[in-house]
């Protein structure tokens, strides 16, 4: 049996009220619609639903019993309508993030210090992998958003550049360097690289591989900072992110080893299902960054 879920609604509101007129002004239609279809859910429930009286109309027994179940429904309906409108105004949910350390550090925190400071009742999850993993985070719905390195292909996800970034090679302040280098005297050079599953280090390779030239590092590290770190205490030549580095770089605590010609642009960006909507929280997210960026 198949009824209009709108005769629930009549129903429940004729019942509350206990008047066909109240409500027929609250629903906005005609007391005769009310009382059709009331009748025509009398008739497909094969019950009578009310009696009138002087005050107007009470509740059968059978009309009680329904009573209770339409209100239970209506009143869940009701909270979800509500919840639906907390998380469309940023006023619960949550975010669910992929990003590396480095990224997160560098990148992302200010971001993510606004946007806690703006919605506060915003829950916000951080996943921390490589970038192949957190595409997957993405794919399984167990992030909204992955900040990877690119460039990265995938047929169901959309990938948004939100900042351009520069990988340069650097030294200790105290290393006595050539006005240029090229990339076979890079490669001679004691190198110290992030580790060989960072997608940093694939796309280095790469590059360096287009060129014949292969690159063996006497020190790899699995975090960014302690390539710059390493680089000043003169261990070495570090591959780094410049804009990850500018601090460093503007105190002297490291310098630039000038590299001819320089390595290719590339950029941090977002990833996300390609044909699905994003939640709201994770819209605004993408929103400020895009604003600030």
């Amino acid at each position: 049996m198949k009824t209009k879920l709108d005769y629930y609604r009549i129903f429940y509101e004729t019942a509350h009220y206990r008047s066909f007129s109240t409500a027929a002004g609250r629903l906005y239609i005609s007391q005769s619609a009310i009382s059709q279809c009331i009748h025509q859910l009398e008739d497909d429930l094969n019950v009578q639903l009310f009696v009138r009286t002087r005050k107007g109309v009470s509740l059968t027994n059978e009309g009680k019993i329904l009573f209770l179940k339409v209100e239970n429904a209506i009143n869940s309906i009701e909270q979800g309508e509500s919840q639906l409108e907390r998380l469309r105004h940023l006023e619960a949910g949550e975010l669910k993030i992929a990003a590396g350390d480095t990224i997160t550090t560098h990148f992302l925190l200010k971001y993510l210090e606004e946007f806690h400071a703006t919605y506060p009742d915003i829950r916000i999850e951080m996943a921390n992998s490589y970038s192949s993993r957190m595409l997957a985070l993405v794919k399984e719905g167990k992030a909204d958003l992955a900040f990877v390195n690119m460039p990265m292909e995938d047929e169901e996800i959309l990938f948004e550049p939100c900042l351009e970034i520069n990988d340069i090679f650097v030294c200790g302040p105290d290393f006595e360097k050539k006005a240029s280098y090229s990339w076979e005297e890079v490669a001679e050079l004691p190198l110290i690289l992030i580790e060989k599953n960072a997608s940093s280090r694939h796309f280095l390779e790469k590059n360096f591989n287009k060129k014949n030239i292969s690159l063996n590092p006497q020190i790899e590290v699995a975090v960014h900072d302690l390539l710059i770190r390493f680089a000043s205490i003169h261990l070495g030549i570090s591959c780094v992110i410049e804009q990850f580095a500018s601090e460093e770089l503007e105190k002297g605590l490291i310098k630039r080893l000038p590299l001819d010609p320089p390595l290719p642009k590339r950029s941090i960006g977002c990833a996300y299902i390609k044909n699905a909507p994003l939640s709201y929280a994770a819209k605004a997210f993408l929103d400020l960054i895009k604003q600030q960026g």
